[in-house]
């Protein structure tokens, strides 16, 4: 189809990837031939109201995506999971109705799955890609799954698009490459073409999508939903996910060869964290605000595509989720697990934003297909535990595939009058507690449009950017230069470095400096673009939670025959009392004899246990030993890839021939035994521009 311009209503109003039709073109149609007029935008109640079930369009277009795999999950295949527990630290009574949140100290079982988006089941764990971030909560009112990302923001505006961009994004059509990677034409295309995803886009090209650990990144709920008290007050409220270790991301390289030493490594990091009592741990925080702050804002809190920085409005912890065991059964609990964001309890409910209307259908069409019966609620996993009196769910809903309880009684259906003297048999609604939505008032005319306040698609991508540490900001820049440089067609770089000027001059210029290429004029915008503040909290590097203690962390510790015994017994000791844990790595396991004539197992290979999968590392080594893997290229690259990725360095004497040799320098990251789980806890990152060019 011919590139055409558009008016400021097509941009505005129907989407900047709305185009006419030229004369000879198919028209785009629903599976019955209905032709489409807008492909962009769900059925509304006004601008920002609800999305109305009438939508055959939408309905059509989702349930067909639904339905596109089975039994793998389209999206989300590669997941990790574990249970647990969550504790409210206070009563939010005056806020919320949920059960959850009324008392201080008191638990609810949860179940939390981690994952990634594109790649199927069998890909590996870290690729660039977002995290998925879901937690089932066994409330005593029902099950409530909040369900969301290791981002808090969405590539897209209305769950229409969803089917487009997934598409756009998994492995290409005709050529099932590449796998889990979004360095590709077909992604690229998409994304040049939707603005509103530009914000998105700065956060998965940032060190965000590249966390070193579950335990060590944020989880978001992304959409804006409502907190309703008992006496019908509604809130608007935020959903945030705060690492107790810390914030930790890798580096690409570093990432790339942890691919290919281990492709389970955040799972197996995750089961052996569990394994040695070294719980993953977040606090959950909200940001609570009301529709007279909302509409004071210069963006639209419905739109998915936004965020509220954290200097407006910090966000306020209210309890702590702990992950204490892993699933006894891999399939059975954490391949079996439904999640549906319409699964709420009283006193949480949704808002209007219309990617989570659309959402609201999705999951349940999905999780239908996908565990192939209605009845998918009564595997273990998925049922409700936190009801007392034994049952976890009453109701008249029979039959069905794989029906696995068995009812009693004559009465399938309510009303009814078969129980004792005339009497309704079997469970009734309960309209003092049961679930009820909040009575917000909607107006409108039956539309396909987006509110002129989903317009500004580049002032938040641009705060964003703005609000970078340096050292990831040309990370930014560099992970755009790799993916584009995968990219085939000219047209596609050239409009995404367009859609960059928008976000930053410097940016586009580093990117298209990175790729010799001239930077274009930047893009047309459908509103104005605003400067807003600069926001510390969306740093990772020296910012407010990176990750900065030995806690949970893995330190790779080199040793080899004649490796001193009082100085290794004293870094274990010194490295486990700062919360760490020693990993002793060998060139051959089993038996290494030490200097006092003892001998100790280690733990790992060196050949098989690169540094890229440890957190830091130490090398406890003769000089006799320290002089024989000076010649040894495993060792050598062991120590190399180490200073490479940025990571302290903590070494004996013996050790120096084998540091000289992979080209170690002096810096703050390198340090003597002594003292060495101070310094272990964070990387290096002035130590990256004398190593490696960024753009």
């Amino acid at each position: 189809m011919a590139d055409v311009d558009l008016t400021p209503f097509e941009r505005g109003q129907g989407g900047e990837t709305h185009q006419r039709r030229a004369e000879g073109d198919d028209v785009l149609t629903t599976n019955q031939g209905m032709p489409i007029a807008d492909n962009q935008n769900s059925l509304k109640v006004g601008p920002r109201g609800p999305v109305l079930l009438e939508d055959e369009i939408l309905r059509e277009k989702i349930h067909h995506f639904d339905h596109e795999r089975i039994p793998e999950r389209i999206v989300h295949a590669r997941g990790s999971a574990a249970h647990g527990f969550f504790e409210c630290y206070e009563s939010l009574a005056d806020i919320t109705r949920a059960d959850l949140f009324q008392k201080k100290g008191q638990r609810t079982e949860v179940f939390t799955r981690f994952s990634t988006v594109a790649g199927g089941a069998g890909s590996v764990d870290t690729p660039r890609d977002v995290r998925g971030f879901a937690v089932k909560f066994y409330t005593r009112e029902g099950n409530w799954d909040l369900v969301g990302n290791n981002i808090p923001v969405f590539f897209i505006q209305d769950a229409i698009k969803f089917p487009d961009l997934i598409h756009a994004a998994k492995m290409e059509a005709d050529r099932g490459y590449p796998q889990a990677a979004t360095a590709h034409d077909t992604f690229w295309d998409f994304i040049s073409l939707m603005p509103e995803s530009t914000h998105m886009l700065m956060w998965i090209m940032s060190d965000r999508t590249l966390p070193r650990s579950f335990a060590t990144m944020e989880g978001f709920g992304i959409h804006s939903f409502r907190f309703v008290n008992k006496e019908g007050k509604s809130s608007f409220v935020k959903f945030h996910w705060k690492p107790k270790a810390g914030l930790a991301s890798t580096i690409w390289d570093e990432t790339v060869k942890i691919a290919g030493a281990d492709p389970d490594f955040q799972r197996r990091d995750l089961f052996e964290r569990i394994g040695r009592g070294d719980y993953p741990e977040w606090e959950l925080g909200i940001q609570l605000f009301d529709e007279e702050w909302a509409n004071q804002q210069p963006y639209d809190v419905l739109d998915a595509t936004k965020i509220i920085p954290e200097e407006d409005i910090p966000v306020r912890p209210i309890g702590r989720m702990v992950l204490d065991r892993y699933p006894d059964n891999f399939f059975a609990e954490t391949e079996q697990v439904a999640f549906c964001p319409s699964h709420m309890v009283p006193g949480i409910d949704h808002s209007n934003d219309p990617l989570l209307q659309g959402r609201l259908f999705s999951y349940l069409d999905t999780q239908l297909k996908r565990l192939g019966s209605t009845n998918f609620h009564q595997l273990p996993i998925n049922q409700a535990k936190g009801r007392p009196g034994g049952c976890p769910f009453h109701n008249f809903q029979r039959d069905g595939h794989m029906q696995m309880q068995v009812p009693k009684g004559r009465a399938n259906y309510e009303p009814n009058s078969l129980g004792e003297a005339g009497e309704i048999a079997g469970p009734r609604e309960d309209p003092e507690t049961g679930f009820s939505s909040y009575p917000a008032a909607e107006a409108g005319d039956k539309l396909r449009v987006r509110p002129e306040s989903f317009a500004d698609h580049y002032s938040q991508a641009r705060l964003f950017f703005r609000s970078l540490d340096p050292a990831e900001a040309a990370h930014l820049a560099s992970a755009i230069v790799f993916e584009l440089s995968k990219v085939s067609l000219p047209h596609i770089r050239t409009r995404i470095l367009a859609n960059l000027g928008n976000v930053d001059e410097t940016l586009a210029q580093r990117v298209a400096e990175g790729l010799a290429l001239p930077v274009p004029e930047a893009s047309p915008t459908a509103a104005p673009i605003i400067d807003m503040k600069p926001s510390p909290a969306l740093r990772i590097i020296n910012g407010p939670r990176e990750r900065a203690s030995l806690e949970g962390s893995v330190i790779g510790v080199l040793i080899a025959d004649g490796s001193d015994a009082v100085a290794l017994a004293a870094l274990r000791a010194e490295i486990e009392g700062a919360g760490g844990h020693a990993l002793l790595i060998a060139p051959k396991v089993g038996a290494v004899p030490l200097s006092d004539g003892s001998a100790i197992a280690a733990d790992a290979q060196l050949f098989g246990q690169p540094s890229v999968t440890v957190d830091a590392c130490a090398l406890v080594l003769s000089a006799e030993a320290g002089a024989k893997l000076a010649r040894e290229a495993a060792a050598i690259q062991w120590v190399m890839d180490a200073f490479g990725h940025l990571k302290a360095i903590g070494h004996d004497a013996g050790a120096a021939p084998l540091l000289a040799k992979a080209g170690v320098e002096a810096d703050e990251g390198v340090t003597g035994l002594a003292g060495f789980a101070a310094a272990a806890g964070r990387r290096y990152w002035a130590r990256e521009a004398k190593i490696r060019t960024l753009a």
